[in-house]
């Protein structure tokens, strides 16, 4: 019988949030011993040639237990001192666990205003591709010690599922304390039936979701569902499974249960799709070399632009012409305007000098282009 669902064994590139129940032991702090199992689950898709980013709760959790703040709410600012604490435990045993195994870890600090700003969203993405092409494991949390309620993803789930849609991954695993998504809460209704995959999020689908169930997570199903709308548009799919077992992801490999959300099409179409129905803030005009190059899967160097027009920010959409004044479709740039008419027709080894600093080799890069 063919699996329902994805197969986590063939995922090109994963993305696993860890919610703070699975990893803090109210009494006992850190469960090591889960913690090293995940880590074998790590080493094992990373020797298979899968990128891994682990996205953490856990901070505030651990931060907490050391300062011997109360269970429940904290003001902002024993939140924060308590996440402060606890970063510096948490990036500490992820980096323990996963050392044996021949493996580096990063932490990696971000908050909600780095996904919405165009700049600061290339600077993530490229900081993360690059961690993952040098075969480190990123750890990914929200930066609890600065981020203040207007300006935070509030859940690790959503967090989770932009990180996902970044990096362009194929697949999404929420390690949870419930076992799948249900028809209703099943710790309140003992007929709730819980669904092996859903195709499609429906206004029906999203009527079912409860309240958060665990005392120590601030995710509930609301912002799982949240989250599966935000990776299933963006080409990933997305698994909620309960993350207690030893070895979780080896038992979800293994039939274990779980609701797996079915993406629309693949991570690269769906950016592509959302580059292409930008509205373009400038026209960058490419030489016939820099075309066949582009149309070879390279992405536009400087040294291939003839031509500038608009006025356009870091990681703005622009329109990207041939010679002869044909729309090739259409990019996220890497450069000002202004540095683009400074650095255009120059090789890429010149920037620095042309600019003062130290500059990206690619105008836009291939990923952010859509042809």
């Amino acid at each position: 019988m063919a699996p329902l669902g994805p197969d986590v064994a063939a995922a090109r590139r994963l993305v696993v949030k860890i919610g703070s129940a699975l990893l803090v032991d109210r009494v006992t702090g850190l469960r090591g011993d889960w913690l090293r199992g995940l880590a074998e689950d790590v080493a094992a898709a990373h020797a298979r040639g899968t990128d891994v980013i682990l996205v953490s709760s856990g901070s505030i959790a651990l931060g907490r237990r050391v300062l011997g703040l109360p269970d429940g709410p904290l003001p902002l600012e024993q939140s924060q001192a308590a996440a402060a604490v606890g970063q510096i435990r948490l990036a500490r045993a992820y980096e323990e666990v996963l050392v044996p195994h021949g493996l580096k870890a990063a932490q990696v600090l971000v908050t909600l205003e780095d996904t919405e700003d165009r700049r600061r969203y290339l600077n993530s993405r490229a900081t993360l591709a690059t961690l993952l092409s040098l075969g480190v494991i990123p750890i990914v949390n929200e930066n609890d010690t600065v981020a203040t309620d207007e300006i935070r993803f509030g859940d690790n789930d959503r967090l989770a599922a932009q990180i996902a849609v970044t990096v362009g991954a194929d697949q999404l695993i929420l390690l949870s304390d419930v076992d799948g998504f249900y028809t209703a809460n099943p710790k309140e209704d003992p007929t709730a039936r819980r669904f092996d995959v859903v195709d499609h999020i429906t206004p029906e689908i999203e009527a079912m979701a409860g309240d958060p169930i665990s005392g120590l997570s601030k995710g509930g199903m609301k912002t799982k569902l949240m989250a599966a709308k935000t990776a299933v548009a963006g080409g990933c799919a997305m698994a909620i499974m309960e993350g207690s077992t030893y070895r979780p992801l080896a038992a979800l490999a293994n039939g274990a249960n779980r609701t797996w959300f079915v993406a629309a099409g693949d991570p690269q179409a769906a950016r592509k799709r959302w580059i292409a129905a930008m509205k373009p803030r400038g026209s960058i005009v490419v030489d016939a070399g820099a075309v066949a190059a582009l149309n070879a899967g390279k992405s536009l160097l400087p040294a291939g632009v003839r031509g500038v027009t608009g006025q356009f920010g870091r990681g703005e959409p622009v329109r990207i012409e041939g010679p002869d004044g044909a729309e090739l479709g259409k990019g996220l740039i890497r450069y000002t305007a202004a540095e683009t008419r400074a650095i255009a027709g120059h090789r890429s080894g010149e920037i620095e000098t042309i600019l003062g600093y130290p500059g990206r080799a690619a105008l836009i890069h291939r990923d952010d282009m859509a042809l």
